[in-house]
């Protein structure tokens, strides 16, 4: 069995594997422009952020129905149950539904149907993390979180992503507030293709409690002491990182020296099945790539339930972590 694990910067949008698109365009009569799932396979090799997001949303046309989006939930949490993950706060992006004529609800409740049922059907806890798609506009994020509220229920918290150079996040900041007056968990990319100015602004006008990535605070050190000083964790997604460019090996990720720093780091898995791995598999990548011992695979994945937002269940939280301390590599 794996190290215990949470899993808390993944989008589920990113778990589309291609024989689940190739399942679902079936289904529902979507024509793909890829002859098999081999050739679609061979279409996830990007050469920056944007080559990737175009993919991403082309592929979301096959979702179409609440199953859909119960299927692809049950697909994640089979696989990272597999992987470990004992808890998964997950990522969902609305704008990109709502937009080719989907509604609030078969999305929620299409999840909600798996996530409802996943301690019981996967032995994983869940949240629901609704993201902006930063390059929308600061009005289409307002509506997106008003037709949001009749399911505020389901949903733990916000996020801001997609394309991050040219759309800081003083943009979002009265979405921001809006969500932080009903009680939404507050978090963000930033810092990852963006400069270290999106972490500050996203930490002082949009009131984050997490970093989504955030591996470029090292190029600022008052930055560094200011996030280690305030505990505020950051999502790394190694094997996203290299295969996004944003650096140009494992070998060259910073995790090591973050880590060294006193940065609550945690390590994710952002759209696996586009960027060839899981949660574990990306433990199991920077385990061998940069060294790490087991003693500080073992800090990251504590750091990862610490992060978590299960203040509503300290308890939880409490087994979670001795799961962790027991654990026999």
């Amino acid at each position: 069995m794996p190290l215990p694990k949470a899993e808390l910067h993944l989008h589920i949008e990113g778990t589309l594997e291609p024989e689940l698109a190739f399942d679902l365009a079936a289904r529902n009569g979507v024509k793909l422009r890829y002859a098999d799932t081999e050739e679609l396979r061979e279409a996830y090799r990007f050469e920056d952020l944007q080559s990737f997001l175009n993919l991403y949303y082309e592929l979301m046309t096959v979702l179409r129905t609440e199953r859909d989006f119960e299927d692809l939930a049950n697909a994640y949490l089979t696989r990272a149950a597999a992987q470990g993950v004992r808890h998964a706060e997950i990522f969902f992006d609305p704008q990109a539904h709502l937009a080719r004529g989907l509604d609030m609800r078969t999305v929620v409740e299409g999840l909600w149907r798996a996530l409802g049922r996943s301690e019981e059907n996967h032995g994983v806890s869940t949240r629901l993390i609704l993201c902006f798609l930063r390059d929308e506009s600061a009005d289409s994020a307002l509506e997106t979180l008003e037709a949001a509220r009749p399911y505020l229920d389901r949903i733990t918290g916000i996020g801001l992503d997609s394309a991050e150079v040219g759309h800081p996040p003083a943009k979002f900041r009265q979405v921001y507030e809006t969500a932080a007056g009903l009680g939404l968990r507050r978090v963000a990319h930033a810092g990852e293709e963006g400069p270290p100015e999106y972490i500050t602004q996203s930490l002082d006008l949009l009131g984050i409690e997490r970093v989504d990535h955030g591996l470029r605070c090292m190029e600022d050190p008052e930055l560094v002491e200011r996030l280690v000083r305030e505990r505020v964790p950051l999502t790394l997604c190694p094997l996203s990182n290299v295969r996004l460019r944003t650096v140009d090996t494992l070998a060259d990720h910073p995790l090591p020296a973050m880590l060294d720093a006193g940065l609550l780091c945690t390590v994710n898995s952002d759209d696996p099945a586009y960027f060839g791995g899981y949660a574990d598999d990306n433990f199991r990548a920077v385990r061998e790539s940069l060294g790490l011992t087991e003693e500080r695979l073992r800090e990251l994945a504590r750091n990862s339930f610490l992060a978590s937002f299960l203040e509503d269940d300290e308890e939880r939280r409490a087994r979670y972590l001795a799961e962790v301390d027991a654990y026999v590599f």
